[in-house]
């Protein structure tokens, strides 16, 4: 079982930046693919970035490519989300998933609470 809390959401200006912290709960967070998801109002839960259990492999939607980073730090048993030039249509619920597995796929085993992250213009 792993549980999992975000923080650092919060409000920001366009072109502006925050860094999401996701901390996991267990002594097994380095078995894990860790992924970010974000939810916006009326629409559906899409998947954002994603990173494998030992933080060499990264995946970004296309949406966030160039602009946010996904990293880990499994000493610390967090993962962490880089949000640079921020848009309005970032503005979102974000939640941070783990997977087991070696190989990053689509299905998520646990999910966090979310964290709002809004975007004014």
């Amino acid at each position: 079982q792993v549980q999992l809390v975000e923080s650092g959401g919060g409000l920001v200006q366009a072109g502006g930046s925050l860094r999401l912290s996701c901390a996991a709960s267990g002594r097994t967070f380095s078995r894990y693919n860790m992924g970010w998801f974000r939810q916006a109002p009326g629409k559906e839960r899409e998947f954002v970035a994603a990173v494998n259990w030992s933080g060499g492999s990264t995946y970004y939607a296309d949406t966030v490519k160039g602009r946010f980073t996904i990293s880990r730090d499994n000493a610390k048993n967090t993962v962490y989300l880089q949000m640079n030039s921020l848009k309005p249509e970032d503005t979102a619920v974000y939640y941070c998933a783990a997977q087991r597995g070696v190989v990053v796929t689509t299905v998520y085993d646990y999910w966090g609470q979310g964290t709002q992250v809004t975007v004014s213009s």
